[in-house]
C-alpha cells in the first residue's frame, strides 16, 4: 500500500510540475458544456437552441445520438459537439466494416464544419441493466477509431464512452478508489485504449444521489459546493471541500491502482434536480440553483481537483432542458437549466454572460484563471514539500 501511494505522489509531482510551467494553459478562458438532451416533445429547434447557446457564450455541448438536424443547425458555429452511440448499436459495430460504414454516415458529412470532438460510444454500458453489452465495448471503440484513422478525420476527435459512479467498489476516501472486481479485465482492455489514443476517461458523478440516499451523514454544504469543513484523505493529506472533486479523484485513483496513469478524468455530467418526489431529498429549485451555480462558478475560474490543482476539471452541466418524456421518478424530468420555452429554470449566473459584450466576460473570467493560478501556486509548494516530508519520513522509517 505504502508503494502505491510513494508511486502516485511522484506521478503527481511530475504532472504538477508539468501543468505548472508557463504555457498558457491558466491564462485562457475555457468554456463549461451542457448536456442537450432530447427527451421531450415541446423543445425549441435546433437553430434556436444554438441561438441560446451564442447568446450565453457557449462553446461545448454533447447529445445524446448523432441527430441530423442538430448536427446541421450548429455547422459553421464555434460550438464543439460530442455525439453518442446508441447503446443498441454496439453489437453492430464490432464489425470493423459497419464501423466504418457508421463514421462515413453518421460523422464524416458533417466535417469539418460541425466542429465534432468526441464520440461517446454507448452510455453507462459498465453498469447497464443488460450485462451483455459490455463485451462489445472495446471493439467498438476500437473499430470507431480505426475508421476515424482511416478516413483521415481522427486528428480531433477522440472516442471514449461515460460511465456512472457505480463502476467503483470504494471510493471513500478517494484515495481507496477502486473498480469493481467483476469489471476489472474489460476496464484494463479499455484504459489500455484510451492510454493508447490520449482519450479522457469521462464519468457521470452526481453528489445528489449521494446526499439524497444518506442525508443525515452527509452535508449539504459539501456536496452543494459552500463554505463548509470539508475532509481530509487520510492517506493523501489532500483536504476536499466538495463531493464532485473527491469523486472525480477516486476515479483517477481507481485507475492508478489498474497500473494506468496520464489518463484524465473528465465529468460528462453532473447536475441537480429542481424537482424531485416525496422521497427525494434535497431535490428543490433553491438546491439545484445553489449547486450549479458554484459549479459554474468554479468551472469559469478553471479550478483543477486536489490531485490535480493545475489541470483544469472539464464538466458537462445536465441539462439544458426540462425533459418531459423522460420516464422513472420526477426528479428525472427536471433537472434542465431552462425550461422548453428558454426560459431561465433558476438563475445560475448564465445570463450575466448574455447581458456581457464578449471583451468584458473575456476579461473578467481571464481575471478569475489569473487568481487561480496564483492560489493553485501557493498549493503547489505547500503540496510539494508535504510530499517531499511524507517521502523522506517513510523512507527513515522503513515503509517504502
Amino acid at each position: 500500500m505504502a508503494t502505491f501511494f510513494r508511486r502516485m505522489a511522484i506521478r503527481y509531482i511530475f504532472l504538477t510540475l508539468f501543468f505548472s510551467a508557463d504555457i498558457g494553459f491558466l491564462g485562457r478562458v475555457t468554456s463549461f458544456g451542457i448536456n442537450y438532451g432530447q427527451v421531450a416533445n415541446n423543445l425549441p429547434s435546433p437553430n434556436k437552441v444554438l441561438e441560446l447557446f451564442s447568446n450565453l457564450k457557449v462553446t461545448k455541448t454533447r447529445i445524446y445520438d448523432t441527430n441530423p438536424e442538430i448536427l446541421s443547425a450548429f455547422a459553421k458555429s464555434n460550438v464543439e459537439v460530442i455525439v453518442t452511440v446508441e447503446n443498441q448499436m454496439l453489437i453492430q459495430l464490432n464489425d470493423p466494416q459497419q464501423a466504418l460504414q457508421w463514421v462515413n454516415g453518421h460523422i464524416k458529412p458533417y466535417l469539418p464544419d460541425t466542429k465534432i470532438t468526441g464520440i461517446q460510444v454507448g452510455n453507462e454500458l459498465f453498469t447497464n441493466g443488460d450485462t451483455t453489452l459490455i463485451q462489445y465495448l472495446v471493439p467498438a471503440v476500437v473499430n470507431i477509431h480505426n475508421a476515424l484513422v482511416q478516413l483521415g478525420i481522427d486528428s480531433n476527435i477522440h472516442v471514449s464512452t461515460p460511465s456512472s459512479l457505480e463502476v467503483l467498489q470504494e471510493s471513500y476516501p478517494p484515495s481507496a478508489g477502486s473498480f469493481k472486481n467483476e469489471i476489472s479485465g474489460i476496464m484494463s482492455q479499455f484504459l489500455s485504449f484510451l492510454s493508447t489514443t490520449k482519450a479522457p476517461f469521462w464519468i457521470n458523478a452526481y453528489p445528489y444521489f449521494a446526499y439524497k440516499d444518506d442525508p443525515s451523514r452527509i452535508p449539504l454544504d459539501y456536496v452543494l459546493f459552500n463554505p463548509n469543513e470539508g475532509m481530509v484523505d487520510p492517506n493523501t493529506n489532500l483536504h476536499y471541500d466538495n463531493m464532485l472533486y473527491a469523486q472525480v479523484d477516486a476515479v483517477t485513483f481507481a485507475i492508478a491502482r489498474l497500473n494506468f496513469s496520464g489518463i484524465e478524468v473528465r465529468v460528462s455530467e453532473t447536475g441537480w434536480p429542481s424537482k424531485g418526489d416525496l422521497n427525494e431529498v434535497g431535490a428543490t429549485l433553491q438546491n439545484a440553483q445553489t449547486y450549479n451555480r458554484n459549479l459554474l462558478r468554479r468551472q469559469m475560474a478553471n479550478e483543477g481537483t486536489p490531485l490535480s490543482p493545475r489541470m483544469r476539471l472539464e464538466a458537462y452541466f445536465f441539462a439544458l432542458f426540462n425533459e418531459d418524456m423522460k420516464t422513472g421518478a420526477t426528479s428525472e424530468r427536471n433537472y434542465g437549466l431552462f425550461q422548453p420555452d428558454e426560459t431561465m429554470t433558476y438563475n445560475v449566473g448564465l445570463a450575466a454572460f448574455a447581458s456581457s459584450s464578449t471583451s468584458s466576460t473575456s476579461i473578467s473570467l481571464t481575471s478569475s484563471a489569473t487568481n487561480t493560478k496564483q492560489a493553485a501556486s501557493k498549493e503547489f509548494q505547500s503540496l510539494f514539500f508535504w510530499v517531499f516530508v511524507c517521502l523522506l519520513t517513510s523512507a527513515l522509517c522503513g515503509f517504502v
